[in-house]
């Protein structure tokens, strides 16, 4: 592997791949929780307080503001390595599993939608045993440890809920279809990456965001939301506003994300995402010095369970290298497991 593949991971101009895996992990994960902890703070804005439930229409919005700030990044499509078709299927399952993730907030509680999205780490783990060039088996303990996590994060939640989750049919086939789009997601992201290692994050984002735009048209269209949604935020201009400012956050998140999972792979990355609830949770306690209940400590052993089952494995074995010669030692990385071992030569990391 030469130079100029070993220097191609980068998040933002900040180099990845020269650095210790523990900074990598840092890095990228600070980048995912600032991004959507604003994001949930706009959508908390505009679902809850301005009754707003247009989730094709907010999607397809942003859609066009990633492509501006990609611009401005310096992507072009002669940087591009994969062919269009590579992003067709990646496009639709990312199109539709934001799109019905929003809208299905119009249907469903917090506490309702939190318990479902909860659950995202393990179909993701599923799914990755289907996913050609991946082939996911992961060992028993690491579903134990996505189990934990997901119990533990409800549990604290639904502490804290105000109300009980109310189930509206729509709304559960709504964020089930998501959840299902959310498992092949994950993965395929990882596919790619595995497949072409030359492969960067501006380019699956850009490409997905181009084949996937086209695609919201058809359910805008057949809703009506499209009509809707124009004549409302026509009405409520600095709406788009908050779009955008949203749509900025959620590209930072979004790059780390797709950093996480070239580094890290899908299952690693949807622990990250489940365990970012429980952190914005608990700092929202700490903060505003709210009470807590047995059951919120209960919630909190759980997912401190999950999470060093998770990490204990990996100080017995190595796993993945970052991209170095063969003369070097290799360098461990948390959150790895048994069958990440096998793939290290198979699937260097650039």
């Amino acid at each position: 592997m030469n130079k100029n593949e070993e220097q191609a991971r980068f998040l933002f101009g900040i180099s990845l791949t020269d650095r210790p895996v523990w900074q990598q992990f840092i890095i990228c994960s600070s980048g995912f929780f600032f991004g959507y902890l604003v994001n949930g703070i706009c959508e908390e804005y505009v679902y809850n307080r301005l009754q707003f439930s247009y989730g094709w229409y907010f999607t397809f919005v942003q859609g066009f503001v990633y492509l501006v700030l990609i611009y401005l990044q310096g992507f072009t499509t002669k940087q591009m390595v994969n062919p269009w078709k590579t992003y067709v299927k990646l496009s639709a399952v990312l199109m539709g599993s934001h799109g019905l993730t929003k809208g299905s907030l119009a249907f469903l509680n917090y506490p309702a939608q939190l318990m479902f999205k909860s659950t995202k780490v393990l179909p993701v783990m599923i799914m990755g045993a289907f996913i050609p060039g991946l082939r996911r088996k992961y060992p028993l303990h690491e579903y134990v440890s996505a189990l934990l996590l997901v119990v533990g994060l409800i549990l604290f939640t639904l502490a804290d809920a105000q109300t009980s989750p109310n189930f509206s049919m729509i709304g559960v086939v709504m964020i089930s279809g998501a959840l299902v789009m959310d498992s092949f997601l994950g993965n395929l992201q990882e596919a790619i990456f595995t497949m072409n290692p030359e492969t960067t994050q501006m380019e699956m984002l850009f490409c997905s965001t181009v084949v996937g735009l086209p695609m919201l048209i058809p359910p805008m269209l057949l809703t009506g939301e499209l009509f809707k949604a124009w004549n409302s935020c026509s009405q409520h201009l600095y709406v788009y506003g908050v779009l955008v400012f949203e749509a900025m956050a959620t590209f930072i998140g979004q790059v780390s994300v797709l950093s996480l999972i070239a580094l890290f792979g899908a299952a690693t990355t949807a622990m990250v995402t489940t365990a970012r609830k429980a952190v914005t949770l608990l700092l929202s306690y700490l903060i505003f010095t709210k009470p807590l209940t047995e059951q919120h400590g209960t919630g909190l052993l759980l997912i401190a369970m999950g999470i060093t089952l998770k990490l204990l494995p990996a100080e017995n074995k190595p796993t993945k290298r970052l991209p170095t010669s063969s003369k070097k030692p290799k360098i461990e990385k948390p959150f790895s497991s048994e069958h990440e071992a096998e793939d290290e030569e198979r699937r260097p990391l650039v």
